[in-house]
């Protein structure tokens, strides 16, 4: 199997993988540059662990967990991807992805071995790029968002909300378009401010006017984490 770019391993998680505990493997190396992103250490590849490691340590969990998530940075770029989650289904585990869905491809290849996808669509379509730092990625995100509808693969849509970053008018074109693409479910996480590079950017709530506003243009059910 070719090798993956690992730079850490959570053993237990409640809330990774829903309503399952789960180990979580962060892969390293990401082609974006989200000025938000909590976990920047992951953007550039400096193996931590080995994935005979990772394996072992899953091992001596089967029977304690119930699935295995596979974040990043973006594990999309990993070319071993599919072979781990293999070995992680002939363990008894469920599998798991959490993806900005940067290679819609890869990812319509791995779903046959994954059981659940988070996947973050961050903006409004013509704000994507931006945020991104990296041309095409909008298309990318929602071409990787088709490819879950279309194939039926159990997922949450979610966004990270940060209002210098995402203003409110973002968030409601935002929901606009998702409701329009079919989506029924959406998550909205609040910005975590651990990790983050541009101390600049502070947690914040939206104003109840807002929260009456996202209703009207996503007519779905939405959860704030």
């Amino acid at each position: 199997m070719t090798p993956l770019a690992i730079g850490g391993l959570v053993p237990f998680s409640t809330v990774d993988y829903p309503r399952a505990l789960s180990a979580v493997v962060f892969c390293q190396g990401c082609p974006w540059s989200c000025r938000y992103c909590h976990n920047p250490h992951l953007q550039t590849v400096r193996p931590a662990l080995s994935w005979a490691q990772v394996r072992d340590d899953l091992r001596r969990r089967q029977g304690l967990l119930g699935a295995v998530v596979f974040s990043g940075g973006e594990p999309l770029l990993q070319p071993g991807l599919a072979g781990a989650l293999d070995e992680v289904r002939g363990m008894g585990f469920r599998t798991g992805l959490h993806t900005g869905g940067y290679d819609p491809v890869h990812l319509a290849s791995l779903l046959p071995g994954l059981d659940w996808v988070g996947l973050d669509i961050k903006a409004p379509r013509h704000r994507y790029d931006a945020l991104t730092g990296s041309p095409g990625s909008a298309d990318a995100a929602w071409a990787s968002l088709a490819q879950l509808q279309s194939q039926g693969c159990w997922h949450e849509v979610r966004t990270t909300w940060q209002p210098r970053v995402l203003p409110e008018g973002d968030l409601l074109e935002l929901a606009t378009q998702l409701f329009e693409e079919g989506v029924r479910e959406w998550v909205i996480q609040g910005f975590r401010a651990e990790g983050c590079r541009d101390e600049g950017l502070l947690p914040a709530h939206l104003a109840p006017e807002w929260l009456a506003s996202l209703g009207s243009s996503f007519r779905g059910t939405i959860v704030f984490r």
